[in-house]
């Protein structure tokens, strides 16, 4: 009977014991022992050492695109750095074969250009009244196309006042080298009809963005230089192997200076800037606000020639001087308005002098419009910012031609005969006149 109940005793030890081994009464005291790992999800054994673990595997991923081809850029080689107030410049190089080559030349000196958009807008049929300006334009600005172009430049000035020089761009090609004008900061101004009349330029609006900018400056290149002619040139021979020779031309009277010349085959495909130097001298003197070089010995002795002619018709000479300043050398028609009134006051500042010696100046009539004349003054020169050369010309040209025929018609006869004042007048004006003469050669 005790051998019976020590071997109990000993089954009994055993089997707790392997209970134990187990974890049975671990789980039974720290709760709910986590259970044992599917065969599937049982981790991978550590790698054997010296044995770099193994590379997951990797998605399946297409190649990127090849990054696309970049045109070459053209070379460019010219014959001469400097000039002497103007002259022809040789530019060779070469490009990818079968590539037009276009060159653009540019001024590093600038000027004012502005344009007053008063054209009735064709969707809404409403008129803008909007002035761009800028002062930044390029003094000289001129792309030089390829020689097989020319046919179409000349079916571009044909058009005449109304071509575009956005249009020219595209249809010569010329639009992958234009650059140095689109760069130039465009101020605009929100005018109205009442403030067009008397040269307002209106409120100062938000600046534009560079695609706007880009738009309005080929607008104020067409505005600056007027011709096609001034702004592209059918030079440039292109062979077939890609070399390119071609004539650029910096023309006398042209802005001294930094001029600019860079190739070009395509928007992204330019070759560097090369820079020749323009040399200007006395007698030519350069008018920064005009972007041109005269010799100033031709408006001096013309000028001397209007000034005696002026003041004997009592005007100063300036109406006279104004149209041929304009038509004789390339001068905006701003500028010769501006200049040509101080130099008026020489002539007649002397003239006023000397009608007051001999007592023809009435004072009460001089003074009343005088006043008008001053109100006038502030007109004057803001309404010619709103108005073109061709509108300056038609303008003016019309007054003088009315002022002629009345003039001739004031020294006819029959007009003579039925205005007995102006025959007194006339008579009065030769009878001192006369006694002024003699009392000078007593």
């Amino acid at each position: 009977m005790k051998r019976k109940l020590l071997a109990l005793g000993f089954a009994v030890i055993a089997t707790l014991f392997m209970l134990y081994q187990n974890g049975v009464f671990a789980q039974q005291s720290g709760g709910a022992a986590p259970a044992a790992p599917a065969a599937s999800e049982q981790p991978a054994p550590p790698p054997p050492p010296n044995e770099p673990p193994p590379i997951p595997p990797q998605a399946e991923t297409t190649p990127p695109p090849p990054p696309p081809a970049v045109a070459a850029a053209p070379t460019i080689q010219i014959d001469k750095t400097a000039l002497d107030n103007g002259g022809v410049i040789t530019v060779t190089g070469t490009a990818p074969p079968g590539k037009p080559v276009f060159i653009e030349v540019w001024a590093e000196k600038t000027v004012r250009a502005s344009r007053f958009d008063s054209e009735k807008d064709p969707e809404t049929g409403k008129i803008p009244y909007l002035l761009y300006m800028t002062h930044d334009m390029p003094a000289s600005y001129v792309i030089y196309v390829p020689q097989d172009q020319k046919e179409k430049l000349e079916s571009i000035k044909k058009e005449g006042g109304k071509w575009s020089y956005s249009k020219a761009l595209k249809d010569l090609g010329a639009d992958v080298a234009y650059s140095a004008p689109s760069k130039v900061p465009i101020d605009r101004y929100q005018a109205t009809l009442l403030g067009s009349v008397i040269g307002s330029r209106g409120d100062l609006l938000p600046a534009m963005d560079d695609k706007e900018n880009k738009k309005r400056s080929m607008q104020l290149v067409k505005a600056r230089f007027r011709s096609p002619g001034k702004v592209f040139a059918p030079t440039v021979e292109v062979k077939p192997d890609g070399t390119y020779t071609a004539k650029v031309t910096i023309a006398k009277g042209a802005a001294p200076g930094k001029y600019s010349i860079v190739a070009a085959t395509d928007k992204n495909a330019k070759s560097p800037a090369l820079s020749v130097e323009n040399n200007v001298g006395f007698p030519m003197i350069y008018l920064h606000n005009a972007g041109t070089s005269i010799n100033v010995i031709g408006p001096f002795l013309l000028t001397l020639a209007i000034s005696i002619f002026g003041v004997l018709m009592g005007a100063g000479g300036g109406f006279i001087l104004n149209p041929l300043l304009v038509s004789i050398w390339p001068l905006p028609h701003t500028i010769v308005a501006g200049t040509v009134m101080p130099t008026v006051l020489f002539s007649q500042g002397s003239g006023i002098y000397n009608y007051s010696k001999i007592k023809f100046i009435n004072w009460k009539l001089g003074v009343t419009i005088g006043l008008a004349m001053v109100v006038g003054g502030f007109i004057g020169p803001k309404l010619t910012e709103l108005i073109t050369l061709s509108q300056y010309k038609f303008v003016f040209g019309w007054i003088l031609l009315i002022l002629a025929a009345l003039m001739f018609w004031q020294t006819t006869p029959a007009y003579l005969e039925k205005n007995k004042k102006e025959q007194a007048i006339l008579k009065e004006f030769k009878k001192r006149a006369e006694e002024s003469a003699a009392k000078k050669g007593a």
